[in-house]
């Protein structure tokens, strides 16, 4: 998810009166729920589990206890340091550091939760384990959510200003919406991936993802692969609960072709293709040699876009990407 997403999260839970167990308790959560992130920051590590965005410092049996104590550490460290200056702190609460970091830990949580919904994926279980889990259930920026996080931030914390009990209620009952939102959402995304294998075509994929739009989140944009071929759909549940409303034939993925073995080897050719997970290539040969664009299906991989990476291998020489 982007990070105003995760900000809004870790804010709305502050919200609910959490924020109120420590000082700098707010910021724990939020920081926490964007710390994850900062593998963003060491793609050039040799270490691929560390290199790989939503990789090692997404995961549940590694960064989800690394991650909140790094936070935690540096809020902390960061209050030592204001207290030496005298400084005053507006909220009156006292530093608790157990509660900072087990807020850190919960907004740390939501992280690989939140992004596990998107078909960018997260490897949850890194570096034990480097396949890539995805829920299909929500578009990387889903303005529902934000709306709905954001309207009732805005309205807790007025009624918290005013001094109203109650005040963390809006907050509470905006994430019980979100977390049922995510869950019908969760579904309509199983059911899209099925509704190629039970009606026509009759796929057999070895690999399937149902992207949701932006704005209408009960559709989605279905892509499979099987035997080195990739098929697409779309899916819509007021057409269809169990079916897909359009589908088109498949087109070959183009990676089984002698001529992309060089050009995959490439070093950074070699980190895209780790990252995705419906690779696709498209060959273009021109006099000087051969040009490779690699993919991937999920975004509009037989075209060019951001998320596609090229390489040229010129006749009898090195290759070169862009």
């Amino acid at each position: 998810m982007d990070n105003l997403t995760h900000s809004l999260v870790g804010w709305a839970l502050g919200q609910t009166g959490l924020k109120r167990k420590t000082r700098k308790g707010l910021a724990a959560l939020i920081m926490g729920a964007n710390a994850p992130d900062i593998d963003v920051f060491f793609g050039w590590v040799p270490w691929e589990p560390l290199a790989t965005h939503r990789g090692i410092t997404h995961s549940l049996v590694v960064g989800l206890w690394i991650m909140p104590l790094l936070t935690a550490g540096f809020l902390w460290l960061l209050d030592r340091w204001q207290v030496r200056r005298r400084a005053s702190f507006a909220s009156g609460l006292e530093m608790r550091f157990g509660w900072l970091l087990a807020l850190a830990f919960i907004g740390c949580l939501t992280h690989p939760l939140l992004d596990w919904q998107t078909v960018y994926a997260v490897q949850l279980f890194s570096p034990f384990d480097l396949r890539w889990y995805h829920n299909d259930a929500l578009f990387i920026i889903d303005v529902w959510v934000i709306l709905a996080l954001g309207l009732a931030i805005s309205l807790s914390r007025r009624r918290e200003r005013r001094g109203d009990a109650g005040w963390g209620r809006p907050a509470q009952t905006a994430l019980v919406g979100v977390a049922a939102y995510i869950a019908l959402n969760g579904v309509l995304g199983a059911l899209a991936r099925e509704a190629p294998t039970v009606e026509v075509p009759y796929a057999s994929p070895d690999t399937i993802v149902a992207s949701p739009p932006p704005v209408l989140f009960w559709r989605r944009d279905v892509v499979w692969r099987q035997e080195g071929e990739i098929g697409q759909g779309d899916y819509d549940p007021f057409a269809s609960l169990l079916t897909l409303a359009e589908y088109s034939g498949l087109k070959p993925d183009g990676m089984n072709d002698p001529r992309v073995l060089r050009p995959a080897q490439d070093p950074v050719a070699r980190q895209y293709l780790a990252w995705s997970i419906m690779p696709v290539a498209t060959i273009t040969e021109t006099t000087c040699g051969t040009m490779v664009r690699f993919g991937d299906a999920r975004f509009r991989g037989f075209s060019a876009n951001s998320l596609s990476r090229t390489v040229f291998m010129p006749t009898g020489g090195v290759g070169s990407v862009g």
